[in-house]
């Protein structure tokens, strides 16, 4: 009996040493490994941080050869933190790699470029919306070159490089001279690891392609036919004639000739930035004769008679011109030189009273001499909403902020106020088939029920509604209010 309980005591002994022993064993220094999360969602813990950075570069073999880029990086939200624990159980780093490839893609390092744009134009709107657009490249010279290409699209090659290296020809009777050429947004950069599936634009060719045309580039063949012009080309085709331009190397000017079974594209622009190109040209324009009326009570209404006619002059303008993307935005009178006075058109009508009725085949023009035409009746991507429209009318431009508008031919005023768009605006019906509308004035000069003759001063040039510089916008419609035909046909 005795002998048993001495036993029982050793027995009891060992099983404490053992229990003792073995508690020590499991109380050894922390040990130091790393918490992963994955948008602040924890997706388990590793012993090694370099081993899971190195086993994600190790597996994104086809990004590097695909981006040519020489590492591969974890995503923008995975997290690793340094963690002290007794725990000893970790999780191998290929079942954390499936945990984040499932959730999200891997990265490479790269450039964001951000581009701040003002949403509208409307010179009414005190606090202008801003969209931002980024642009990823690996390179920042893929971005540099692509908005250089841009620029030498809508500026010329020639033109531009003359500018930057100060070498434009000075003016001595007539010409242009580039003062300026600037990108008008705000453009920031900064290094980024970008996600893989992003568009990352690895050539400066692909991305001046996106900066012309956007991401859906609408693009179609065209077959000239017999007597096309490039402008009936342009407008039968949706597109403004200096986007059928751009869109083929062969064409240099709108003036070029086409030819039967030429073959054409047609792709319609949608620039990403805006340049802006601002100059100073000299032309010598013709400015058109006027047309003198005088009343005679001894020929009968509507038996008009031309006693001489009118011969166009020659004046030397001097202008400053801003360019977006190539299309006239502003003109500012600079000065003008006459170098051969207009002769003027001289109608004898019958009777000396004023008619409320306008001739069909005689039309005067609306402003002073000294005009350029900013947009024509043409399709075009308005420069405001951004929209692809009929431009309904014509600009004209160049006169100065405060000129003369004119009626172009007698009437009776139908409308006189302000519109949302068109400004300060005036509405003439000349009782003969046919409506004019003048917008964007300054001043209004006459009343709705006024009969005004042609060449009447009607307002003033301005810039109210919505436009991004002083001109008149002048519609003819025929018919009907607001069936416009291209005015130029009146001519």
């Amino acid at each position: 009996m005795k002998k048993f309980g001495f036993m029982f005591m050793i027995g009891i002994v060992i099983i404490g040493v053992c229990v003792l022993g073995f508690g020590y064993r499991t109380s050894p220094e922390p040990n130091n490994y790393y918490a992963v999360y994955l948008n602040d969602k924890s997706l388990g813990t590793i012993a090694s941080k370099d081993e899971l950075e190195d086993y994600i570069d190790e597996n994104g073999a086809y990004y590097k050869q695909k981006f040519d880029v020489d590492k591969v990086y974890s995503p923008k939200g995975l997290q690793i933190r340094k963690l002290t624990t007794y725990d000893g159980k970790v999780d191998s780093v290929s079942s954390i790699y499936k945990k984040i490839s499932k959730k999200e893609k891997f990265t490479v390092k790269g450039y964001e470029f951000v581009i701040k744009k003002q949403a509208s134009e409307n010179n009414e709107d005190e606090n202008p919306k801003l969209t931002t657009q980024s642009i990823y490249v690996l390179d920042k010279k893929v971005f540099k070159n692509a908005v250089e290409k841009l620029i030498y699209t809508f500026v010329g090659s020639d033109a531009y490089e003359a500018y930057i290296s100060n070498n434009q020809a000075e003016i001595e009777t007539t010409g242009e001279n580039i003062q300026n050429v600037y990108v008008a947004e705000d453009i920031t950069v900064k290094e980024v690891k970008i996600p893989v599936d992003a568009t990352i634009y690895t050539d400066e060719n692909s991305l001046a392609s996106y900066l012309l045309y956007g991401k859906e580039q609408k693009s179609r063949g065209y077959i000239v036919q017999a007597g096309d012009t490039i402008d009936n080309v342009a407008f039968n085709n949706k597109v403004s004639p200096e986007e059928l331009l751009i869109a083929n190397d062969t064409l240099t000017s709108t003036t070029n000739l086409l030819y039967p079974g030429q073959q054409l594209q047609i792709v319609e622009t949608n620039p990403q930035i805006s340049v802006v190109e601002e100059s100073y040209l000299v032309e010598d324009m013709e400015s058109q004769y006027t047309t003198e009326e005088r009343y005679d009570n001894n020929i009968v209404i509507g038996q008009d008679k031309v006693i001489q006619e009118g011969v166009n002059g020659l004046e030397r303008v001097a202008q400053d011109v801003r360019k977006i993307n190539g299309v006239i935005s502003y003109v500012e009178p600079q000065g003008k030189t006459v170098i051969k006075e207009p002769v003027n058109k001289i109608i004898v009508k019958g009777n000396k009273y004023i008619p409320d009725v306008g001739s069909t085949t005689s039309w005067g023009w609306p402003t002073d001499s000294g005009w350029r035409l900013s947009s024509g009746y043409v399709w075009r991507s308005n420069p405001v909403t951004g929209k692809r429209e009929l431009h309904g009318g014509l600009d004209i431009s160049g006169t100065g902020y405060g000129s003369n508008i004119y009626a172009t031919n007698n009437g009776r005023v139908k409308e006189a106020g302000y519109h949302y768009s068109y400004g300060n605006h005036v509405i003439i019906d000349h009782n003969n088939g046919y409506l004019t509308l003048y917008a964007h004035m300054s001043k209004i000069n006459v009343k709705v029920g006024q009969v005004v003759a042609r060449g009447d001063v009607i307002g003033l040039v301005g810039m109210t509604g919505v436009a991004t510089g002083p001109h008149v916008h002048y519609e003819i419609w025929k018919g009907c209010d607001y069936c416009r035909i291209n005015p130029m046909s009146m001519y």
